[in-house]
């Protein structure tokens, strides 16, 4: 199995950001969804990217943001690639000026062949699990074994992964990355820097 990367998502301090890092994350997640309990101010998220080593991305998440509200954020806060989580079209995630990944939550009758199609643009697809009334954060997982090995685009393993099941998921789904926030942290938005390097290092552990 080739190395798998790390997002760690729900970034709100300097602090946690800086560890993350430390200990081995490729990637840091932003939350630009004001509704979300892990949601960051673009103004102190510019601050956080701007203290940042190099060659760490940086990943913007939103959530049905209306086009000049997205430009504007991706502009101030220097993110690297844009995350869109809800009901973005194609069309409106091809407006993003950056790299873009989509989410897509997934459940029983999600058919990840047909997205994939639909999101050609997409750097990659991140999968979630499909809650109802939810945009993801919910800590819970899905059936890994609907994702097909076939699909013409990097995956992204999102949903409810902690240190407990992330080897298995990955050993099922075989992704390009994982993406962690509820798995490591102390509260919604403070993350515990004990499992923040104990998650990266089990994902490390199974590189080949």
């Amino acid at each position: 199995m080739p190395y798998v990367r790390t997002k760690i998502c729900g970034i709100t301090s300097i602090q946690d950001a800086q560890a993350a890092v430390y200990f081995g994350a490729d990637a840091l997640g932003f939350v630009f969804y004001p509704s979300s309990p892990r949601y960051i101010h673009p103004s102190d998220a510019a601050a956080i990217i701007h203290k940042l080593p190099p060659f760490v991305t940086c990943v913007g998440l939103f959530v049905n943001a209306e086009h000049e509200i997205l430009k504007k954020t991706v502009s101030d806060t220097g993110v690297d690639l844009v995350q869109f989580h809800g009901d973005e079209s194609e069309y409106e995630c091809g407006l993003s000026s950056k790299p873009w990944i989509k989410a897509i939550r997934v459940g029983e009758e999600t058919d990840l062949a047909a997205e994939a199609k639909r999101y050609n643009g997409a750097n990659s697809l991140l999968l979630d699990t499909m809650v109802r009334g939810s945009y993801g954060g919910t800590g819970k997982t899905f059936d890994w074994s609907l994702v097909p090995k076939n699909i013409d685009k990097p995956i992204i393993l999102a949903g409810g992964l902690d240190l407990e099941n992330v080897i298995g998921a990955i050993n099922v789904t075989s992704p390009y990355a994982v993406d962690v926030s509820g798995g490591v942290e102390l509260k919604k938005g403070v993350k515990d820097h004990a499992k923040m390097e104990e998650f990266i290092k089990r994902v490390r552990s199974i590189e080949k």
